[in-house]
């Protein structure tokens, strides 16, 4: 079993698990700030993102500059292992908020995945996971409607709060829309809708929903 590196309370990577502890301890930490741009769609590269602090969103684009989001990543996550391949990158990745990541070149990653089985196994896993969650999303926008979309997404993302009804992170009109997939027009036009039929509020940095959403809109 490889050991696992010292590291100081003080350092982030000391709350990653013992495996990408290993590997981040290989690569150089750097910091970005919100907005800045990690990875670009179809560019050439094959280094790997470990998120230390902050948050990252994986998304697509077109020409048109249109975006549907992939998922967002926050400390402990990996973004780039699709660049292992040597091929293109696939997506793009933005800096939602100031973040700090470890960042490990290609070769610096095969090395430590032949030498750390238990790496290895973390990686077919994650893998895997997100090859669901990319069926589930492909699901969701063949067959649902984008109020069901919509739906989904509040759902997903919300916690129940004292004294009834679920909260969660603010989110804006656009960044929804690009997590479901339509234009911030329609995500404007059912907002304003549920929220006049008492079912949703916004409050400060948070959403507020009051009452379970109706199956149909």
């Amino acid at each position: 079993m490889l050991p696992t590196p010292v590291v100081s309370r003080a350092d982030p990577a000391a709350a990653l698990p013992p495996t990408l502890q290993r590997l981040a301890a290989l690569g150089v930490q750097r910091r970005y700030r919100r907005h800045a741009m990690l990875i670009e769609e179809g560019d050439e590269g094959g280094t790997l993102y470990i998120v230390l602090t902050g948050q990252v969103r994986a998304f697509v684009s077109d020409a048109r500059g249109r975006e549907v989001t992939l998922g967002l990543h926050g400390p402990g996550e990996y973004v780039g292992e699709m660049s292992l391949d040597g091929g293109p990158r696939s997506a793009s990745i933005q800096a939602t908020e100031a973040t700090l990541c470890a960042v490990v070149g290609r070769e610096t990653m095969l090395r430590q995945l032949a030498q750390d089985p238990e790496l290895a196994q973390e990686l077919i896993m994650r893998l895997i996971k997100r090859a669901r969650l990319a069926t589930q999303s492909a699901r969701s926008m063949a067959l649902l409607d984008v109020y069901s979309r919509l739906k989904a997404l509040l759902e997903s993302r919300s916690q129940p709060q004292g004294g009834g009804g679920w909260v969660m992170a603010r989110l804006t009109h656009q960044a929804m829309a690009s997590e479901i997939g339509c234009s911030r027009e329609m995500v404007s036009r059912l907002w304003k809708d549920l929220e006049s039929g008492g079912y949703v509020t916004a409050q400060g940095s948070r959403l507020l929903l009051l009452k379970p959403l109706p199956a149909k809109w």
